[in-house]
């Protein structure tokens, strides 16, 4: 009937995740989980501006980084850390209710990204350190430019669910 909402009895939002939670247990060293690539647009420069409130010339203003050597506007170290976001991938998917934080990371910055450069992020497990109920999952990330530099490499740390 009209006015009436078409309810579906069989439909549950609890359940509408994109794949099955995974636990510390379902993991191994060596699963790799990557990021889908993305080039870095102007675009992406202004919104990171905006967020993080950096105002230095070398990321903004191209004639000021061409004079002291570089060939485009120059990312901010933290910009190039947030490609390796775990969210920005499919790991919290599989984790699902098993993640319970982020809880670590730390970053070398290799060489510099630029404004239309093409990133590729991977995190790769290196190490899993198990709890009594919950354990530990140590990721190596890197991210690597268009012609095949690393640009970052670090490493984070998820906490996870044991299975009950």
């Amino acid at each position: 009937m009209r006015g009436e909402p078409d309810i579906d009895a069989g439909f549950d939002p609890a359940k509408h995740a994109m794949c099955e939670s995974h636990y510390f247990e379902d993991v191994t060293v060596g699963d790799k989980f990557p990021i889908p690539s993305r080039t870095l647009a102007d675009a992406n420069f202004a919104a990171f501006q905006l967020a993080s409130g950096d105002n230095h010339p070398i990321h903004y203003d191209l004639p000021y980084c061409q004079a002291r050597g570089h060939e485009n506007l120059l990312a901010h170290g933290f910009q190039a850390l947030i490609q390796t976001a775990p969210g920005a991938g499919m790991l919290p998917h599989y984790f699902g209710d098993a993640l319970i934080a982020f809880i670590e990371q730390s970053s070398k910055f290799l060489k510099p990204l630029y404004a239309g450069d093409t990133v590729y992020p991977m995190l790769e497990v290196i190490g899993l350190e198990p709890g009594r109920t919950t354990g530990v999952v140590v990721l190596r990330s890197t991210l690597h430019n268009q012609r095949r530099e690393l640009i970052l490499e670090g490493e984070q740390k998820l906490l996870v669910k044991k299975r009950g």
